[in-house]
């Protein structure tokens, strides 16, 4: 069965947004986007809400742009093709590789799982993530701790006060500034 993963860059005290909305302190160094490069290689289908969606837009044409280094260009020619699922009550319409729904993203995940294809089924935004953890539908978390404390937000884990036992997968240390860490739901 194919696993369903939770991965976002994430502060120190917990959050992927500031309380002011912003996340511009979780810009990556080439040591962090590398490793973004090489996680998304084994995405199958990503599953994102509205306000990440439109956040990673600038990856549908962000290829033409002569200033990109080879990096980006790497990032933009795996990102693109990438099938992706939008989930969204407000948009009427979605680019690129990607289809829009309104519904639940229990029954996405279900309907994914049920069907053949390789990859993981990624899911990328923290209220999309929270619905389809209080279904108990997440099989790892994967974090990339940024150096900052940025007071509140929008965290990265519902507050749900439901207990979720996990296992130590995996850590890397990057520049000795970043740190990731994997942990999958024990079940």
């Amino acid at each position: 069965m194919r696993s369903v993963t939770y991965s976002m860059n994430v502060s120190l005290d917990g959050y992927i947004v500031g309380p002011d909305g912003s996340f511009d302190w979780s810009a990556p160094d080439a040591d962090v986007f590398r490793f973004w490069i090489d996680e998304i290689r084994d995405v199958g289908v990503h599953l994102m809400g509205r306000r990440l969606y439109e956040t990673m837009l600038y990856w549908e044409t962000a290829d033409q742009d002569p200033a990109l280094g080879d990096a980006e260009l790497e990032w933009a020619a795996l990102w693109n093709p990438l099938p992706k699922v939008v989930f969204s009550t407000t948009l009427s319409e979605v680019q690129g590789n990607a289809r829009l729904l309104s519904g639940g993203v229990a029954e996405e995940i279900e309907r994914l799982r049920a069907e053949p294809g390789e990859g993981d089924i990624a899911i990328g935004g923290a209220t999309l993530a929270a619905e389809a953890a209080a279904s108990g539908l997440i099989d790892e978390y994967r974090t990339v701790v940024y150096p900052v404390l940025v007071g509140g937000g929008t965290p990265f884990f519902p507050r749900d006060e439901r207990r979720v036992d996990l296992e130590l997968v995996e850590t890397r240390t990057f520049s000795s500034k970043f740190v990731y860490v994997r942990y999958r739901v024990t079940r």
